[in-house]
């Protein structure tokens, strides 16, 4: 039976939980942190509610965030679901922004909450199978806490996560959009010396810039207008923890001044106030603007790159990354697959060459919706190209094994694409040369047989005889 951690100092609502779910889980019941502490460590349960407001700070949030976090730093693909009042929606969010899983608003209607519990122990089971299947289909790749790569580069960055994320310096990562660079600041947070703070990220290209600087520092109340109450930033949140600002290269020239001068100081004054506030947190950067045209544009301070990128690291593009593509493709099949129930085998032969020979603009953010959306309209255990969603022109043009070579139109195409579909149908030509002899085939084209079986697979056409 799945367990699942009630955590609330409210008797009555223990009381109520136990009486609701004891017959679909093992319920626990804690009804303050080092209790709910002392059980987690000893049944692990796959998903836990929350109440913030725990002894000794029942009326506060300040023992419910400490309890979060303690949750997520030993087993961090618990599920825990925050329970709060109307008046608590701000700090509930605030949770999920923190790793919380989702949150559910009092007064508990336990029909609403089995559904919400049912899908978070579903999730966990999914992720539990999806890490067993890291380690064993996915055994030659290394993956760190979610990043999952074998090529030489990836290996790199690997090693570069490592060596930083010991070090409490600030870390610029640069890549195109749909790379992983928050993905790559969460694995520096999670294995850094900050890791039992909290993680808050904030999209500096998401937000107005006449919002960005009370989204960053806070205000006080009156400081403008609508400010009726004093609301703390995200470097506050961030306090004992890491502060990710993602696209900082869309930052405006006003505030690239007042994040120079808290990495500098660790100090900082909400909109409106005076006061200078002490705020220790490491900051980790990431933008896919080319951060040196921008300096010479005046667009980006050259001081605050000089600050943010004591160490600089850039994730190579999808298209780059050879056999990751192969590797992510999969892992993301049998992913959707599970989330999704259906029972897909693999790919075609056609998909693969698909697959390998696109440009993907949007890298693996891209590459994981177009799996996604394969799983979803696949009518068949193989994904064909169809269900990948390209459109016309994006895939390789499909040249019927046995085929008589034609002349090939590459125009518009990317040199990739092109040398692709001059490779193909080199192959083609040569197979029926040589008859569909394998051994004369491999000569001709001056390969091994291993090669030439690959070079076929690639491109979705059938071996020739031996």
């Amino acid at each position: 039976m799945d367990k699942l951690l009630i955590i609330d100092d409210s008797g009555e609502i223990r009381k109520q939980l136990k009486w609701g779910l004891g017959k679909e889980y093992r319920v626990l019941l804690a009804e303050n942190v080092e209790s709910a502490m002392d059980l987690f460590r000893t049944h692990r349960p796959q998903v836990v509610t929350l109440d913030l407001g725990l002894p000794p700070d029942a009326d506060g949030v300040t023992e419910g965030f400490r309890c979060l976090d303690d949750l997520l730093t030993l087993q961090p693909a618990t599920k825990v679901i925050v329970l709060s009042g109307n008046e608590e929606r701000v700090n509930a969010l605030q949770a999920v922004h923190c790793g919380a899983y989702d949150f559910y608003q009092k007064p508990i209607v336990l029909d609403e909450l089995k559904v919400i519990l049912s899908r978070a122990f579903h999730l966990a089971a999914l992720e539990a199978e999806y890490r067993r299947l890291q380690s064993s289909v996915y055994g030659a790749a290394q993956s760190v806490h979610g990043i999952l790569g074998q090529c030489p580069r990836m290996e790199a960055i690997f090693q570069t996560i490592r060596k930083v994320a010991a070090a409490d310096i600030p870390v610029m990562v640069l890549g195109e959009s749909g790379t992983g660079k928050e993905m790559v600041a969460r694995a520096i947070h999670i294995q850094s010396l900050h890791k039992d703070g909290p993680f808050i990220p904030i999209n500096c290209g998401a937000i107005p810039e006449q919002l960005l600087e009370s989204e960053l520092f806070g205000h006080e109340k009156g400081a403008f207008t609508g400010a009726q109450t004093r609301v703390q930033g995200k470097v506050e949140f961030a306090q004992g923890g890491t502060l990710f600002l993602d696209e900082i290269g869309e930052m405006p020239a006003l505030l690239q001044v007042k994040i120079l001068r808290f990495l500098q100081e660790k100090i900082i004054q909400r909109v409106g106030g005076r006061e200078n506030i002490a705020v220790d947190a490491r900051i980790i950067a990431a933008t896919n603007v080319n951060i040196e045209e921008a300096i010479k544009d005046g667009a980006f301070r050259e001081d605050l790159y000089y600050r943010l990128g004591v160490i600089s690291c850039s994730l190579p593009p999808l298209r780059e990354r050879g056999d990751d593509i192969d590797l992510l493709a999969n892992y993301f099949l049998l992913r959707f697959s599970g989330e999704f129930h259906k029972k897909l085998r693999g790919f075609s032969a056609a998909s693969m060459a698909t697959l390998r020979d696109y440009g993907w603009p949007g890298n693996v953010r891209e590459l994981e919706n177009k799996i996604k959306r394969a799983v979803v309209m696949a009518d068949t255990a193989i994904v064909e190209p169809r269900d990948l969603g390209f459109e016309a022109g994006q895939q390789p043009d499909p040249v019927a094994a046995g085929s008589p070579p034609r002349e090939l139109n590459v125009s518009g195409l990317t040199l990739k694409e092109a040398k692709s579909r001059v490779e193909r149908a080199l192959l083609i030509s040569s197979i029926e040369q040589n008859r569909g002899n394998i051994v004369k085939t491999a000569e001709a084209l001056r390969v091994s047989r291993p090669t030439l079986y690959d070079l076929l697979k690639k491109h979705g056409l059938h071996s020739p005889v031996e």
